[in-house]
C-alpha cells in the first residue's frame, strides 16, 4: 500500500485570493470530491494535510512515500507564495508530485516565458513591459491591447476593462490598477480576437508524456457588450456572468490544435515543467494560436480545464489523478538524462468532433 500525503491550502487561514478574503464554499466542494476520487484508486492511502501552521514539522516528522502538492493557494493562503511550499518539499527532500519551484518562479514571469517560447519558435503577443504608476509604455503599445499584470496567475488584476483601444485608455486602466497594485509590472498586450485555448500535459519529458486534446473557452453566451476574455471574476465570483456562461468545450479547429500540441511538448521540456502543466493560447486574426500562458502548478479541481481535458480522451476524474501520481512515482525511479535526447509523447487518438455545448468551469 502506498502512502501518499495530500498538500492543501489551509482553510482557517484568509485567503485573499476570493473575494471574501477566505475560503468559499466552491473551495470546500473541490476538496471533496478531490477525497472522494482518490478514495477510489487502490493501492493508495491517501492522508491529507492542510494545516499551515504545523506545515513543516509535519512533514518533517513524517515520510510519505509520494507528497502530492496541490497547495495552488501558496504557503499560508498566499498565492504569491507557491514556490515556497515546492521550495519546503525539496528542502526537506521529500519526493512529491509537481513543479519544482524555480518553474514556479519562471512561469510567473510571463514577459520572461514570451522571450524563451519566441527564441524556442512559438508565436507570442506583440506587448511591452510597464508598471502601474508609469504610463509611458501606452504610446508604444500595439491597439486594441489587453493589458494583465505580468506576474502571477489566476487572472488577477483582469477585469472587463482590461482590452482598451488605445493609449488614453490603457492610461485609465493602469491608474485603476495602481490603486490595488502600485509598482506593479504590466503587460501591454496586443489583443487577439480569435478563440481562447488551453492544452494539457500529463507525465514528464524523460519517460514519456501525453498531450492532451485542446480545450476550447466558449464566451458565445455572454452579453456582447462583455468582452471574450478570461476576468479575476470567472474564476471566484459564482454571480459573475463569466462564471455562468462560459463554457469548455473541446477545441474545433483540427489544424490549431495540431500547432498547440507541438508548441506545448516544447514549452513543458524548456520550463522543466513535471508531471503535469497547462499552456493557455489565443488565435490572431489570421487564426494562428499565439501563447498567452503557461501554468507550471495549475489548479486540479474537478470542473477545472485540466480534468476536463482528461475528459476528453475518456477519463474520470479519478483516472486523471491517478494518471498524475503515476507520472511523478516513474519520474522519481527513472534516472535523469542530458536534455536533447528526445522525450516520447504520446499523442492521443483522434477523437469524435466535439459535441454541441460545453462544460461550465467551475475550477478553472
Amino acid at each position: 500500500m502506498t502512502e501518499v500525503l495530500v498538500l492543501l491550502g489551509d482553510p482557517r487561514l484568509p485567503y485573499r485570493y476570493n473575494l471574501s478574503n477566505r475560503f468559499e464554499q466552491q473551495d470546500y466542494d473541490a476538496v471533496e470530491h478531490l477525497r472522494q476520487a482518490l478514495g477510489t484508486l487502490d493501492d493508495y492511502r491517501f492522508r491529507f494535510l492542510d494545516n499551515h501552521a504545523r506545515l513543516w514539522r509535519t512533514l518533517e516528522d513524517d515520510s510519505p512515500s509520494l507528497v502530492l502538492n496541490f497547495c495552488n493557494t501558496g504557503y499560508r493562503n498566499d498565492p504569491a507564495r507557491q514556490h515556497h511550499v515546492s521550495a519546503m518539499l525539496e528542502i526537506l527532500d521529500l519526493p512529491y508530485a509537481g513543479a519544482g519551484p524555480e518553474s514556479i518562479v519562471l512561469c510567473h514571469h510571463k514577459f520572461l516565458v514570451y522571450a524563451l517560447a519566441a527564441d524556442l519558435g512559438v508565436p507570442v503577443p506583440r506587448q511591452v513591459l510597464a508598471e502601474t504608476g508609469n504610463a509611458d509604455a501606452c504610446n508604444r503599445a500595439h491597439y486594441p491591447a489587453f493589458i494583465k499584470p505580468n506576474g502571477g496567475d489566476g487572472s488577477i488584476g483582469i477585469d472587463t476593462d482590461a482590452v482598451v483601444s488605445g493609449p488614453e485608455e490603457a492610461r485609465r486602466y493602469l491608474q485603476k490598477l495602481d490603486k490595488r497594485m502600485p509598482g506593479q509590472e504590466i503587460l501591454i498586450q496586443e489583443y487577439l480576437p480569435g478563440p481562447e485555448y488551453s492544452v494539457g500535459v500529463i507525465g514528464n519529458f524523460h519517460t514519456g508524456y501525453t498531450v492532451l486534446p485542446p480545450l476550447e473557452i466558449d464566451f458565445s453566451a455572454l452579453d456582447p457588450g462583455l468582452p471574450p476574455v478570461m476576468t479575476y471574476r470567472s474564476k471566484v465570483d459564482p454571480a459573475s456572468p463569466y462564471w455562468q456562461r462560459v463554457q469548455f468545450t473541446q477545441a474545433r479547429s483540427a489544424a490549431a490544435g495540431k500547432q498547440m500540441t507541438g508548441h506545448a511538448g516544447v514549452l513543458f521540456e524548456r520550463l522543466d515543467c513535471r508531471d503535469y502543466a497547462r499552456m493557455d493560447f489565443r488565435a490572431d486574426a489570421r487564426g494562428e494560436p499565439r501563447l498567452i500562458d503557461v501554468n507550471a502548478h495549475p489548479m486540479w479541481g474537478a470542473g477545472g480545464m485540466l480534468p476536463t481535458m482528461a475528459g476528453y480522451l475518456g477519463q474520470s476524474y479519478p483516472e486523471f489523478l491517478h494518471s498524475i501520481i503515476q507520472a511523478a512515482t516513474l519520474r522519481l525511479h527513472t534516472p535523469s538524462q542530458p536534455h536533447g535526447n528526445g522525450g516520447v509523447i504520446r499523442q492521443p487518438a483522434p477523437s469524435e468532433p466535439p459535441p454541441a455545448g460545453g462544460t461550465p468551469p467551475r475550477t478553472p
